[in-house]
């Protein structure tokens, strides 16, 4: 159906249904590698235990949704038209420690300072988009057990909100000043990203500044392409009723080709090199000044009126950021009458520590369902490049479907489980 076919866009010629209608679906998802379920309904510091020292803190918040929806297969074509907004906040490979400093006020090694060198670009982003997808795919070959179609999307961008802020080559030594307790930061090198567009210039935490701008004017273009196979299990009646039946469904596709440009009258994007220079002690950075700012303006105002940076290029009123291109295969087996497995990867081929980047996320995903027409269910079983594994639950009935991929680990594993998700929506097949 719908979703196949925003998958994969080679799957709108396979569509069961001659109309398919989705009137509205959403998914949230928060994932971590460092806070677990069980720490989430205790009574622990979160943020402590986020930046607790070991691997660097990776986290993502995504929201999808889709609006209005449509799908029509007129013989061997099938056509879509999907409608959806999208928001991340996303943090990528921020160092423990200078994540700790700066947020719980605390450093590993009080008495003689905690040194950095942290080659990766650590990076904050948000981003709010909305999209609307035109899609054609046509069945090139089918007889009596074969069938393989081609596709393809051309998503029309409508830029809404940007922020990052990305921090590479980090060098640096934070130390806490005795009695005081208060922690300063010196001897310290970095390049150092500021880019921010619309309602994310204020402030890129509060969630009202992500809803207030989902859809932005027209200004890009992204592409999908995909090919899908499947050998045919039908009957005599399952032929003369058209009906689409598979022993095996095979597919794969290139997904979010393209970018999309922020235009906005508060567009800022710059690029600086910091140099905090070796300090006696007491003096260098105090990181308490950066403890309640909301802006990445009013970051860069205060390390700019220190003396800390030095613009290495002219603002560039207008940005371009690059959709997070992915790979994407799977296969959907029939066992047995009525129930299937299914394996799903993604790999992204887009690089995440990319200032210009928008994130995404590797998946493996097995899913055994079951499917009785009007009825059905399955339990995803996936390995999330952030979260690691989870397990999860979800049926559809008629055009009314609910799930969680996580659901089952978030019950049984509450310990190691770092992932929370929601997905729900309601979408009508019919002729």
């Amino acid at each position: 159906g719908l979703f196949a076919g925003a998958m994969n866009p080679a799957e709108f010629a396979n569509a069961s249904k001659k109309i398919d209608i989705n009137l509205f679906g959403m998914s949230i998802n928060a994932s971590n590698n460092k806070i677990g379920f069980e720490d989430i309904i205790s009574d622990k510091d979160l943020e402590t235990i986020l930046f607790a020292p070991g691997e660097p803190v990776n986290a993502r918040l995504d929201v999808e949704i889709y609006g209005p929806s449509a799908g029509v297969k007129l013989g061997k074509w099938g056509f879509g038209f999907t409608t959806k907004a999208n928001g991340k906040l996303n943090v990528v490979d921020v160092d423990a420690n200078l994540g700790n400093a700066l947020v719980n006020d605390v450093i590993s090694n009080s008495l003689t300072g905690t040194t950095i060198n942290y080659k990766n670009n650590q990076r904050v982003v948000g981003t709010t988009w909305g999209e609307v997808g035109l899609s054609a795919a046509r069945t090139i070959l089918d007889n009596e057990k074969n069938k393989f179609s081609v596709g393809a999307t051309l998503k029309l961008m409508f830029p809404g909100s940007y922020s990052n802020i990305g921090l590479s080559e980090f060098k640096g030594t934070i130390s806490q000043l005795v009695p005081s307790g208060d922690i300063y930061l010196d001897n310290a090198s970095a390049s150092l990203n500021f880019a921010y567009s619309g309602n994310l210039a204020n402030s890129f935490t509060d969630f009202s500044d992500y809803s207030k701008s989902v859809f932005g004017g027209f200004n890009g273009f992204v592409g999908d392409i995909g090919v899908s196979y499947q050998r045919k299990d039908t009957s005599i009646l399952d032929v003369i009723k058209s009906r689409n039946k598979y022993k095996l469904s095979i597919g794969a596709s290139i997904n979010n080709i393209g970018s999309m440009t922020f235009k906005n009258d508060n567009n800022y994007n710059s690029n600086y090199q910091l140099s905090i220079p070796d300090a006696l002690p007491g003096g260098g950075f105090n990181l308490a000044e950066l403890q309640n700012v909301e802006s990445l303006s009013e970051i860069e105002t205060i390390l700019i009126n220190k003396g800390y940076l030095n613009k290495n290029n002219q603002n560039k009123r207008d940005f371009t950021v690059k959709l997070p291109t992915t790979f994407v295969a799977y296969a959907d087996v029939k066992l047995v009458s009525k129930l299937y497995i299914s394996g799903y990867i993604q790999q992204k081929i887009s690089d995440d520590s990319d200032n210009d980047q928008i994130t995404a996320q590797n998946v493996v995903t097995v899913t055994p369902r079951i499917n009785l027409g009007f009825f059905e269910a399955y339990i995803p079983l996936s390995n999330n490049e952030i979260s690691g594994f989870n397990a999860g639950f979800g049926f559809r009935l008629g055009g009314f479907y609910l799930g969680s991929g996580s659901a089952i680990t978030s019950v049984l594993d509450q310990k190691n489980s770092k992932q929370a998700d929601f997905y729900t929506g309601f979408r009508w097949g019919f002729l």
